[in-house]
């Protein structure tokens, strides 16, 4: 009978990343967590991260950090890059990690029309859209750039391993790739790349800001956090136009976020998001969606698919979100065939922090 360790055993296999060795070809996706009072990651963050990263990930990518700028948000327990001991914070948490043997990448965010005013600032969109919005204009540009450049900076000086900018699920960066949000007429409006102009300046000002070697990492989706089937690409060509905006600006990896892994996303393929982005840009990339959410997962032999996918090159690293949450120990668990330790993801878990 075959063990569910040489099930799992390409995933768990060392690899290396846009030049960064990981322990295995499992990531931790990015999960919101509201454990940072006023912006300053504690030990028990430290201890959060550590946890998953002792336990068979390669590679995690952190919850969305905002940007110090005040239209980036308002949420009081979001952790920040710049704000206070912010760093110091985030020098721990590094150190927990790196202590176990796993590398850590900062994601950057801004929230975009998801930031409720606060203090008399309004949510910053690209076109006023809701209308209640600040359309950002082009004097505002270059204080979003260098709020974005500045928390880069910060990220390497704690000792971050690589840094991955949020333009996906409906915030700031994706707002300007999606025509429904993006109604400008000038160079950021527009055709697929146009619209992928700001979100590769970006890209361009945090590739700047961090060292030559250090990978950058670009989360994008179709679908928004408040609508699931909006789209900022309708073909392969669109969705490549907008990718090679980002590579140009030197993007390393590309983060391709559905809700389903397996899902297609153009007529007449069966690849997956990432699965595109790589084959359209030639880049590394992450698939993610929906992955082992239950034990089903494992034990009925659905995880042959991702496996025979990543085995073809249709992506390079699985991001594992939800099942973390009350599974830390999920890779090790499943490696070792104890499907028993796992509990399925309950919506409940989302309120748990161990």
């Amino acid at each position: 009978m075959e063990t569910m360790t040489n099930l799992l055993g390409p995933l768990l296999q060392p690899t290396t990343l846009a030049g960064l060795p990981l322990s295995s070809r499992l990531a931790m996706a990015p999960m919101t967590r509201f454990r940072a009072p006023n912006g300053v990651p504690t030990p028990e963050v430290a201890a959060y991260y550590r946890r998953r990263a002792e336990n068979g990930i390669g590679l995690i990518i952190t919850e969305g950090v905002l940007v110090d700028h005040p239209s980036a948000g308002h949420e009081t327990t979001v952790p920040r890059m710049t704000a206070g001991s912010a760093e110091h914070g985030w020098r721990q948490v590094t150190g927990a990690v790196h202590a176990v043997g796993g590398r850590i990448a900062a994601q950057l965010w801004h929230l975009g029309s998801a930031r409720e005013p606060v203090d008399g600032v309004a949510a910053w969109t690209p076109s006023g859209v809701p209308a209640d919005s600040h359309a950002i204009t082009l004097s505002d540009i270059d204080s979003l750039l260098s709020a974005y450049a500045d928390a880069a900076t910060v990220a390497v000086r704690a000792g971050f391993d690589a840094v991955e900018i949020h333009a996906a699920h409906g915030y700031l960066l994706d707002e300007f790739l999606w025509p429904h949000t993006n109604r400008r007429t000038d160079r950021f409006g527009g055709s697929p790349a146009a619209r992928a102009a700001f979100p590769a300046a970006v890209v361009a000002a945090v590739r700047a800001a961090i060292p030559s070697h250090m990978p950058l990492i670009v989360r994008f989706s179709q679908f928004k956090e408040r609508d699931y089937t909006a789209r900022i690409a309708e073909s392969p060509a669109e969705l490549g136009m907008i990718l090679e905006a980002f590579t140009a600006a030197g993007a390393d990896v590309l983060h391709a976020s559905q809700r389903r892994f397996a899902d297609p996303v153009f007529p007449g393929s069966p690849r997956n998001l990432a699965g595109w982005a790589k084959h359209l840009t030639g880049l590394p990339a992450i698939t993610v969606g929906s992955i082992g959410l239950t034990r089903d997962f494992l034990n009925s032999g659905r995880q042959n698919e991702l496996i025979a996918r990543h085995e073809a090159g249709e992506f390079d690293l699985v991001a594992l979100g939800r099942i973390l949450l009350g599974n830390p120990a999920w890779a090790t668990l499943a490696a070792a065939g104890r499907l028993g330790e796992i509990n399925d993801y309950r919506k409940t878990d989302e309120d748990t922090y161990f």
